[in-house]
């Protein structure tokens, strides 16, 4: 069953509203004009897999407003405004698979905020004002494969930021602002087939060493790898990663 209330002008959910649907699947609610979510909107919603909310104007995600949504598979909240997400928001999404954070406004997202979504095959927070991701930020998503993170304002990356996500194949990075990255937090990534690091600005210092080993011994599709170039200091400015020697720096082993 599908209810398709795409480009309605909605404002406002109802509390309880679609309590009494309870063989509904799908719910499309995108270019609305919905700017919250209250914690008991979607109530009795217990068989619903698929909730569209993109083009909306939604500022943030309240502690428990999905709970009550226990079969869910897939939750698209691309393009709102969500600058906040609680670090219970997604609570009760233990079967939601896709999860779709693109174009927002967010900078930080809470410790743990994840941990629930243990289920949780894709992850896509691109174009957003994202500056780090810390060691918990990842917390719970063992079950993660695909991890977007593109087109963010990402300086740097702790060297254990995967170590909650063994299963991730494919890990998107570009278009950041990222000037080193520990190879051996890839390294340990022992299924990942794609790696996408290009558009950043990358400093061949003796400090991107371990990337540059990783990419020499690797298998994964560096993609595209032209496209991976230095962008200092000024006189390597350009050049491609693959082509940086840092032996002549007299790098400390």
């Amino acid at each position: 069953m599908l209810l398709n209330l795409h480009g309605n002008q909605i404002s406002k959910l109802p509390m309880k509203g679609f309590k009494d649907l309870l063989n509904l699947r799908f719910l499309l609610l995108g270019q609305n004009q919905i700017s919250n979510l209250k914690a008991d909107v979607f109530t009795g919603m217990r068989n619903l897999s698929d909730l569209d909310l993109p083009l909306n104007s939604i500022t943030s995600l309240p502690p428990n407003g999905f709970r009550p949504l226990i079969a869910l598979k897939v939750l698209d909240l691309s393009l709102n405004r969500v600058q906040k997400i609680a670090s219970k928001a997604f609570v009760g999404l233990q079967e939601l698979l896709f999860l779709n954070l693109d174009n927002n406004s967010l900078k930080t997202i809470p410790a743990g905020a994840f941990k629930p979504l243990i289920g949780l095959e894709m992850l896509v927070i691109d174009n957003n004002l994202l500056s780090t991701l810390s060691s918990s930020t990842l917390e719970g998503l063992s079950s993660l494969q695909e991890l977007y993170v593109r087109n963010n304002q990402l300086e740097r990356l702790p060297a254990d930021v995967f170590r909650h996500t063994p299963k991730l194949s494919r890990v998107a990075l570009s278009g950041n602002r990222l000037q080193t990255l520990d190879g051996n937090m890839l390294a340990n990534l022992h299924g990942l087939s794609d790696v996408y690091l290009h558009d950043n600005l990358w400093r061949c210092d003796c400090n991107i060493n371990s990337l540059l080993q990783w990419m020499s011994q690797t298998e994964v599709n560096l993609s595209p790898l032209d496209r991976l170039r230095c962008d200092g200091p000024e006189e390597l400015r350009d050049r491609p990663l693959s082509a940086f020697k840092p032996e002549g720096l007299h790098c400390r082993a």
